[in-house]
């Protein structure tokens, strides 16, 4: 079991509506070490790509993209929920609808940022449905540029989001995949790992 497998364990709390939240340690309170560790796992699997830049989608998808991005000597780019009102030059634009919040989302990067020389590698903190994921592929598409990898902190194996990316012919690498979880016994179960863990309450 790897750090993020066990931060999952140890700070999860599984809420209704297949919701995980790991505000304490990736998307509110931010723990360096398992940004490092995230960035770390991403960097072994990806390095030797040659990819030139990495694009991610703002928040907690942008402290990994950064940490990778210094590990790999590669600038990070994000992409804003909100249109960006002080930029002059033209704007790729995409949606995405989150699966957290419920609500679908435009999202924005500056054409400066992306050519069509680029080797792109993409990176999100959560993977369920795979819509954020698909808007920073239609930008990428829109940019002319070519998609190398998709890396994922955690992805929700038992949602669509991977299995269909990954037999679109993308390859998708995650830190953790859960494979199984349940709100009503607060458990969970990773890939490659036949029993069930139960989530430890913090205090």
């Amino acid at each position: 079991m790897n750090l993020i497998e066990k931060k999952i364990l140890s700070d999860g709390v599984i809420e209704p509506g297949d919701i995980l939240k790991i505000n304490n340690f990736l998307n509110q309170q931010i723990e360096p070490e398992a940004i490092s560790f995230i960035a770390q796992e991403l960097k072994n699997r990806f390095e030797g790509i040659g990819a030139t830049k990495i694009l991610t989608i703002e928040i907690s998808g942008i402290p990994i993209a950064t940490m990778l991005g210094h590990y790999l000597n590669l600038p990070a780019i994000f992409a804003r929920k909100q249109e960006i009102l002080n930029v002059t030059d033209g704007m790729y634009v995409s949606q995405a609808f989150s699966f957290t919040h419920k609500q679908q989302n435009k999202v924005y990067v500056p054409t400066p940022f992306i050519s069509s020389t680029d080797k792109i590698l993409i990176i999100d903190d959560f993977m369920a449905n795979g819509e954020a994921c698909r808007a920073l592929i239609d930008i990428v598409s829109q940019a002319d540029a070519t998609i190398v990898g998709i890396g994922i902190a955690i992805e929700k194996g038992f949602m669509k989001g991977g299995k269909e990316l990954r037999a679109e012919g993308y390859r998708v690498e995650s830190v953790a995949i859960i494979d199984e979880m349940d709100y009503h016994t607060q458990s969970i179960r990773f890939r490659d790992n036949k029993s069930s863990h139960f989530i430890k309450f913090r205090e």
